[in-house]
């Protein structure tokens, strides 16, 4: 069922935080950086990040937050789970597609057939029947796609408005944008108006992790570490290996070399000192 899938995939997401919180905890932002151990936590972009972040919690504490514990109060909970159901099920196409891309068909078909399902006999979405008959809900975006593949990640980006990625996400997004069928909807405003309560929806099924987060000592690294862990668990079908002896795990020679070069070409010049 789509209330089972959804309430695993929340209870790993507050697992996950529960541990980057428990690690933010015991660890302060300056031994984030261990050198006894040679790890090195691989955040180039902290600095920006962390401004960025600070004015998306703003945001979200102004405006967001009480939108979504608004909706959550005034809206009985079986129209939020057919609104959750619905959203879910446009995001279905473009997830049938990324299992083809990853070279898994029969995840590919199997989602196609829950669309196919839930768009008809489910009433546009707003009832899973599909998963009430035991069809497995198999999502996947472009950004798991790119990891599947073997692009490098990047580095650690927090987006305006938008909140943590990888670099390698961020270039995704148009992708997963244009593969979700509401966007090819005629009436605009219809159209920009339902967007709207998709991330109402969004932010309401986020409310169970605001006290962990809000508890933190660092809600930078404990989003961050959250974010790093869940994607982890979603490339890997929520089977991630056992990490090997991996330094830096989310280090890359390319972007190493690139902020290499930003950081010598910001320097000042040497000559000019003398």
């Amino acid at each position: 069922m789509a209330t089972s899938s959804h309430c695993r995939r929340a209870s790993a997401w507050l697992l996950i935080l529960t541990a980057a919180f428990a690690l933010s905890g015991c660890v302060s932002q300056e031994q984030m950086a261990d050198e006894s151990s040679g790890y090195v936590e691989y955040d180039p972009l902290e600095p920006l990040n962390r401004k960025i972040h600070s004015f998306n919690m703003a945001a979200d504490r102004a405006v967001m937050r009480p939108v979504a514990r608004g909706y959550r109060k005034v809206i009985p909970a079986p129209v939020r789970r057919s609104v959750t159901n619905f959203f879910s099920n446009l995001r279905t196409p473009g997830s049938a597609l990324n299992n083809f891309l990853q070279g898994k068909p029969k995840r590919g078909f199997s989602e196609l057939g829950r669309f196919l399902f839930n768009s008809t006999l489910g009433l546009a979405g707003l009832f899973d029947v599909a998963g009430r008959a035991g069809m497995e809900r198999y999502d996947e975006n472009f950004a798991e796609t790119l990891s599947v593949w073997g692009v490098p990640d990047g580095p650690y980006v927090v987006i305006p408005f938008w909140g943590p990625n990888m670099m390698s996400d961020a270039v995704a997004l148009p992708v997963d944008y244009y593969s979700d069928v509401w966007t090819y909807y005629d009436n605009s405003s219809v159209r920009d108006k339902v967007w709207g309560v998709r991330l109402i929806d969004l932010r309401y099924r986020l409310l169970p992790t605001d006290s962990i987060v809000e508890d933190s000592q660092d809600t930078y690294v404990t989003i961050r570490e959250a974010f790093r862990q869940n994607r982890r668990f979603r490339v890997f079908d929520g089977n991630p290996p056992i990490e090997e002896e991996e330094e830096n795990f989310y280090e890359d020679e390319l972007f190493d070399e690139f902020f290499e070069d930003e950081a010598a070409d910001s320097a000042p010049d040497s000559g000019a000192q003398n």
